[in-house]
């Protein structure tokens, strides 16, 4: 009896988990498997070497990926504006800690905390993992 018990509750915490339904309004930006390693080493990254700097790296993701360095890690964002279809002007310009879209809207973002500035946008930029390996960063999609 305690095995079916057991069983019983298991499997309804087996079916009660799922992922956290995405907001369907933020739907412009595709689920792109990414694996970039970023060498801190070389001269295009070494503003990451420096707290609250921030580096363009393109050819992955939607439209490239910024890296940030925030002092107690790495952050990286896809850098294609989440609130717009993909276009040219959908691409972000870093700002600082800034970085926003060169749309005629010109929605700002946080590159600490991914959200928007300014005005209340519906989505917050796209994250994707980083892990630090010496002077490795490894960029992975989730």
């Amino acid at each position: 009896m305690k095995r079916q018990i057991l069983f019983y509750f298991m499997l309804c915490g087996v079916f009660s988990c799922s992922d956290i339904d995405p907001d369907p309004r933020c739907n412009f930006l595709l689920n792109i498997k990414v694996a970039h390693e970023v060498n801190l080493n070389l001269p295009q990254y070494n503003d990451l070497n420096f707290i609250s700097n921030s580096v363009y790296v393109g050819n992955i993701g939607n439209g490239g990926v910024i890296v940030t360095n925030s002092g107690t890690g790495f952050l990286a964002w896809d850098a294609a504006d989440p609130n717009h279809t993909y276009s040219q002007c959908s691409i972000l310009s870093i700002e600082g800690l800034e970085a926003s879209c060169n749309c005629p809207d010109e929605n700002k973002y946080s590159l600490i905390t991914g959200q928007s500035l300014e005005t209340q946008l519906t989505c917050g930029l796209k994250t994707y993992r980083v892990e630090q390996n010496g002077s490795s960063l490894l960029i992975t999609s989730f």
